[in-house]
């Protein structure tokens, strides 16, 4: 059974001289009978599973050299050593995201394109060429109610992720229009400066209550441009009613569709360089800035992370993905894009993320973007369901197992370990997903490990970038198990380093802060000359406010944040964000804000406790209690505290940038309680107003 022809498969001819020996032994050897079957049982189990190995996973390029230096200090990835010219698209005929979703709709043959359910159901689909007549319908319709195709004309998106997201989208798209996506947590002021910078007078809604909120700021006069709502789901006769007396015009999508179905427009497509999407990133400051956002920029984004995986995956009509991070941001939109170029699948969740397990095993994806919190949420449970000594070691052991085939470029989910030990976690994902995407914030080295052995995937990629470079500007290379960096530069971009001389970072020592350029990065920011300045330099180059390091295989990690720097009252700068990256390691510890200011001579933090950890590790220091009354335990700080100096002094941070007392908060930080902006990162005002009190004690406690 495991000859081919009249030869033993390569992989196994160092084995057969002793395999021999082993035979010769047990023939002639006193063994009983069923010791001889059950030796050679192993010995039969042990070749299969070698000669049962899937081929290791090759890169494309050479893993110790994977970037190449150009002129001016950038560097570029070495897939293009061959090629100067950055990459715009992948296919010739996809170079606008209205052409890209054309041709998912002919190379799946008009297959399943959005699908959706309700709570116990299967998914229903929207099949391609439903989708494409409703965006025609529905563009139609708005061209019938007095807007024009071109790229004047800006849309308002005010939803969850939803088939009518993408339906309103591709809508813009068919006749040049403009999507401008608003954010279900952006707030009153924030929604009222974006519709009066983009100047949009028709927003489509996904049910009343988002309606309401817009129709109470028209009828306060503070959005008078604001013409018509249109409304995905069904409302009381009341609400338009309320709509016409302040000048709204409100509709359901449903009539406006049926509307341009009787008046149907041939489509204008958008040509690569016309403006697509107007995304205002959430910022954790101020007014939310509207990135300028092109066919070409788009499209060339998705081409990078194609060209990567179609040299290991291909991705294909087969493949389906789940949609739940939010659609108004590019890290969701650039999946997406990529998933319609093959003519694959996206599935919605419920909008309730509570059920995304649930929707997880309905849907069994095989294309899963995430993001480091949820990851660390899987890797926490798995961590926590191994109590006992044993199980731990077996966890740990097998994971060493596993990881050390990953190393080898050997992925599979159908090893002993995996049937043993990772099946649960492999199956709460839908048991099928071979291509992972993380992005949007750092991850741990040992949770990137611990998931590319436990889960099975084909690749487990890291992408780094910002809304302004479209989403990502770098991605991790297939065949590269390493961690602990953010991959190589994309074939449409080229990456440099500047000095940043106040924090000693050196281009000339590889560091310095990450800059780009490329057909991904924006056009500026929407009527903003002076932000635009700030972040574009007169030669085109995105100044991130990230500081890389450039390693020896030529991959790129981030290692500090320019941008909410500070200064102690001893002059010493200090990075937070670099600091609670560190912190948030611990056990213990679920989220973290490190503040500190330059009045101060030492920082201090508020800790959000992990509420699936802290009673076991509160037990193990004999304290018990709810986990309000833990928070409020003296010995539990301490604990903590202890645990983060030691994190920190392995991470080898300075001692001035060691917290030096911490206060116990135990309510998450969150995108609804106004702590965290829609991308998941600290809103760092907000934080400080809300905990001026406990800043200020803790602070006392050092007079």
């Amino acid at each position: 059974m495991f000859q081919t022809g009249n030869k033993w498969p390569r992989s196994l001819s160092f084995l057969l001289p002793c395999t021999m020996e082993f035979l010769f032994q047990v023939l002639f050897s006193p063994l009983p009978t069923s010791a001889i079957i059950s030796l050679f049982a192993l010995a039969a189990a042990t070749l299969f599973y070698l000669n049962s190995r899937p081929s290791p996973l090759r890169s494309p390029i050479d893993l110790k050299r994977q970037t190449l230096g150009i002129k001016d200090g950038a560097r570029k990835t070495a897939l293009l050593e061959d090629n100067n010219n950055l990459m715009s698209y992948c296919y010739d005929d996809a170079k606008t995201i209205y052409e890209v979703f054309q041709r998912g709709l002919k190379v799946s043959g008009n297959g399943p394109c959005l699908g959706y359910r309700k709570s116990g159901r299967p998914y229903q689909w929207l099949k391609y060429k439903q989708v494409s007549d409703r965006a025609e319908h529905l563009g139609s319709g708005l061209l019938h109610k007095g807007l024009k195709p071109n790229t004047d004309t800006f849309i308002g998106i005010f939803s969850q992720n939803r088939p009518e997201w993408i339906i309103g989208e591709l809508a813009c798209y068919t006749y040049s229009m403009v999507a401008v996506p608003l954010y279900d947590t952006l707030g009153p002021e924030a929604l009222v400066f974006i519709i009066d910078r983009a100047d949009i007078s028709t927003v489509l809604c996904d049910n009343q209550i988002k309606a309401e909120t817009l129709l109470q700021l028209r009828e306060t006069g503070q959005t008078p441009v604001l013409k018509t709502i249109i409304i995905m789901d069904p409302f009381n006769s009341e609400l338009a009613e309320q709509g016409t007396k302040c000048g709204v015009d409100i509709v359901l999508l449903q009539d406006v569709e049926a509307m341009g179905k009787s008046n149907l427009q041939k489509p204008v497509p958008p040509k690569p360089e016309d403006l697509g999407i107007v995304c205002f990133t959430s910022g954790t400051t101020g007014n939310p800035k509207g990135a300028m956002l092109t066919h070409e920029n788009m499209v060339s984004d998705a081409a990078g992370p194609l060209c990567f995986l179609q040299a290991a995956i291909v991705p294909s009509p087969q493949d389906t993905s789940i949609s739940f991070l939010p659609l108004a941001h590019m890290f969701e939109r650039v999946v997406q894009t990529v998933i319609y170029s093959a003519g694959g699948k996206v599935g919605f969740f419920q909008g309730d993320i509570r059920l995304l397990p649930d929707d997880m095993k309905a849907l069994q994806p095989t294309v899963f973007p995430v993001v480091p919190r949820l990851l660390n949420r899987v890797y926490d449970k798995v961590q926590s369901g191994a109590k006992s000594p044993f199980k731990k070691w077996l966890l740990n052991f097998a994971v060493e197992r596993k990881f050390a085939e990953v190393r080898k470029g050997i992925i599979r989910n159908n090893s002993v370990w995996d049937k043993l030990i990772f099946h649960k976690v492999q199956e709460s994902l839908g048991g099928r997903v071979r291509v992972m995407v993380t992005g949007a914030a750092p991850i741990s080295p040992s949770v990137l490990n611990f998931l590319r052995a436990s889960l099975g995937c084909q690749v487990i990629f890291e992408a780094y970038g910002q809304t302004e470079c479209t989403a990502g500007c770098t991605f991790t290379m297939p065949g590269d198990s390493t961690s602990g960096h953010v991959g190589v530069p994309l074939p449409c971009n080229v990456v440099k380093l500047v000095d940043v001389e106040d924090m000693n970072y050196f281009a000339s020592n590889d560091e310095g802060e990450v800059c780009i350029k490329g057909r991904n990065v924006f056009k500026g920011y929407l009527k903003d000359p002076e932000k635009t300045a700030e972040a574009l330099d007169e030669d085109g180059w995105l100044h991130t406010g990230d500081i890389g390091k450039w390693l020896p295989s030529g991959v790129l990690k981030i290692i500090d944040r320019k941008k909410n720097i500070f200064k102690l009252a001893q002059g010493e700068y200090i990075a937070p964000e670099k600091i609670e990256n560190v912190y948030v390691r611990s056990e213990p510890v679920a989220q973290v804000f490190v503040h500190g200011d330059s009045l101060q001579s030492c920082l201090i933090a508020i800790i959000v406790p992990d509420p699936d950890v802290l009673p076991g590790f509160a037990k193990n220091l004999g304290c018990q209690g709810s986990f309000e009354e833990l928070c409020k335990n003296t010995e539990i700080k301490r604990a903590i505290l202890s645990d983060l100096t030691k994190l920190g002094k392995e991470a080898g941070l300075k001692s001035f940038e060691q917290v030096k007392d911490v206060y116990l908060h135990p309510e998450q930080f969150t995108i609804e309680n106004g702590l965290l902006t829609p991308t998941l990162k600290a809103k760092r005002n907000e934080l400080k107003s809300l905990f001026k009190p406990q800043i200020d004690e803790l602070y006392a406690n050092f007079q």
